[in-house]
């Protein structure tokens, strides 16, 4: 049974002392930050005028924003280490109806800037010292100053905002409330099917469990096909129509605009995996032939190749061997390590009302926190080195930036997180004798390749392969929809493994394909990770040095050039063919272990 919250030693809750030093400190800045975003509305008036009053303003802005973010990180991480207490959630809202006014009071700056002349703002920034800290920034908006509307249309298009976000909505309603998948049979008992506990019986050892699982799942979303065929038509044709009214060629252009992210890259990302399916192929025969099947069926994919290992670790023993495996990071990487630890950063253990899964949440002005819900298995401990490779990616940021450019791209967030995992298990292969973890960690790997990047990728063509449809003329009926789905899934699991045909109806279940051109930056995240960890292991020149500079850049720059820093060039194969690289290398070393 769950302990309260107020039965956890505090050694193992994290301190938020440094942000405020209790509620009552917090409701006096709130009230305060309340009457002080008043200003903005005090100060609005000529603020192109002069180099002066521009900075003036985006000081009072920046300041003002911080305070409230300051609010938000101590009220949301109370909140979700108990989100059963009703103070909690009080703050939490009262911070976030704060957030969204002063959202709407700063909403003006972008349309008004755009209408200034460029080059006045950018003399305005080489005259004045202070100011051309914030050039960047101001250069970013005017880089969507063409795909910009007038006042009229774009007033027009944010009334229209809510209805073209429809289609999201009903899909995730119907999914998440309505949609009911019934029963099927697991070792000769009834289970009731969920999308949450489909992932447990998938990977079942018992086959028949997986199989029925599978059909089940399936046959379940086919009755539905119209209804979310519809469903994904109408949104594909909601982008479309954005993207021509904002005058951008083709939605995912739209789609990969904001991170300055060229669509050949995307594109190239497709290209290189199609000209690596062998590797895929490779690892589908290696299944088959561990788990002694006459025919690998869809069913069988997820099963495990092992018995996952029983071993489990303390709390103590995790700590070390996270901090071991990322000593190769460097003695400053870990002296932020040892700072997580000592000075409380991370909320360990499960109680009553604490929120599930785990995050690395914090901002500028508070540490960047880590919640847990430990519970000694080896995934905990890998989830460990995750987060905490997101926490000093933020540590490493604002410390080196203005607090502008202090926060990164969500298209390179996953980097950090990811090279600690996989430093985490280099280091655990190296350092066990224990033949069923190692095992377990190799399986493990080779499932994070084949499910992030192979299948990512599959997802990422098969949505644009649909939007390109879509812009010629080609109405997407569900039978558009599930044949176009059902051959690349024959592509990417080649002739070995037996398609089952009720698989076409799998994009059906996929909510990724509604968030926009988002599903291809799994894949090539942990790519560059796989391309890091390589050059770091390998001792590549460098390659350290490089990797904390990137880490240390923030926001300053697009998401690309970041990345240049580590010595990664998105737009070529090199980056994703070194991860698949290291897939087959991990393919050869289980098939060695396990003989």
């Amino acid at each position: 049974m769950a302990k309260k919250r107020n039965e956890i030693e505090e050694k193992y809750k994290w301190d938020l002392s440094s942000i405020f030093k209790n509620q009552k400190e917090w409701l006096e800045e709130y009230n305060k930050v309340s009457k002080d975003i008043n200003k903005i509305n005090e100060i609005k008036d000529n603020i192109f005028k002069s180099s002066d009053n521009l900075l003036n303003y985006l000081k009072v802005e920046e300041e003002l924003e911080r305070r409230i973010y300051k609010l938000y990180f101590y009220a949301h991480l109370n909140f979700d280490s108990d989100t059963s207490d009703t103070k909690y959630q009080e703050d939490k809202e009262k911070i976030e109806n704060l957030i969204t006014i002063f959202s709407s009071l700063i909403s003006f700056f972008d349309p008004m800037l755009l209408k200034q002349d460029k080059e006045k703002i950018m003399e305005f920034c080489s005259s004045n010292k202070e100011l051309n800290v914030y050039k960047f920034r101001l250069e970013e908006i005017f880089r969507f100053k063409k795909h910009v509307l007038n006042e009229k249309e774009e007033e027009l298009i944010s009334k229209f905002s809510k209805i073209l976000s429809v289609p999201e909505d009903i899909y995730d309603t119907f999914t998440d409330s309505d949609l009911k998948l019934g029963e099927f049979e697991s070792k000769g008992k009834k289970i009731e099917l969920n999308d949450s506990n489909y992932s447990i019986y998938i990977r079942d050892n018992d086959r028949d469990t997986r199989k029925n699982a599978f059909e089940l799942m399936f046959k379940s979303y086919s009755n539905y096909e119209n209804t979310i065929s519809n469903t994904f038509r109408s949104n594909v044709e909601a982008l479309e129509l954005i993207s021509k009214l904002r005058n951008y060629n083709s939605t995912i252009e739209s789609a990969l605009y904001a991170d300055n992210i060229s669509v050949d890259i995307y594109n190239n990302l497709i290209k290189t995996v199609n000209n690596n399916l062998g590797t895929l192929y490779k690892y589908y025969d290696m299944k088959k032939d561990i788990l002694k099947l006459d025919e690998l069926h869809l069913y069988d994919v997820y099963a495990p190749l092992v018995k996952n290992s029983t071993k489990t670790y303390s709390f103590d023993e995790a700590k070390e061997l996270v901090r071991n495996a990322l000593k190769i990071l460097g003695e400053d990487y870990i002296k932020i390590i040892d700072k997580a630890f000592e000075d409380r950063w991370i909320d360990i253990y499960h109680n009553e009302g604490k929120r599930s899964g785990a995050y690395s949440s914090g901002f500028y002005d508070t540490n960047p926190y880590v919640l847990l819900n430990y519970e000694g298995h080896l995934n905990d401990v890998s989830t460990l080195a995750h987060e905490l490779g997101h926490s000093c990616h933020t540590y490493l940021s604002c410390k080196n930036n203005p607090y502008v450019y202090s926060s990164y791209k969500i298209f390179v967030a996953e980097v950090a997180s990811t090279v600690n995992e996989l430093l985490l298990s280099k280091y655990l292969l190296s350092i066990s004798n224990d033949k069923e973890e190692k095992l377990t960690i190799l399986n493990n790997l080779l499932e994070l390749v084949r499910t992030t990047i192979y299948r990512q990728t599959m997802f990422a063509e098969f949505e644009k392969d649909m939007h390109e449809l879509n812009s010629k003329g080609t109405i997407l009926t569900k039978e558009v929809l599930s044949n176009n789905y059902y051959e690349l899934v024959k592509k990417y699991f080649g002739k070995n493994v037996v398609c089952d045909e009720l698989i076409k109806h799998e994009w059906e279940r996929i909510p990724h394909f509604y968030y926009n051109f988002y599903v291809y930056k799994y894949a090539i995240g942990l790519s560059c990770a796989c391309y890091i960890v390589d050059g770091i292991i390998n001792k590549k020149e460098n390659a350290l040095e490089n990797y904390i500079k990137f880490l240390s850049s923030g926001g300053s720059d697009y998401p690309a050039n970041e990345l240049k820093i580590a010595g990664i060039d998105v737009s070529s194969s090199e980056v994703i063919e070194s991860a698949i690289k290291m897939f087959d290398e991990t393919i050869e070393e289980f098939k060695s272990l396990i003989k």
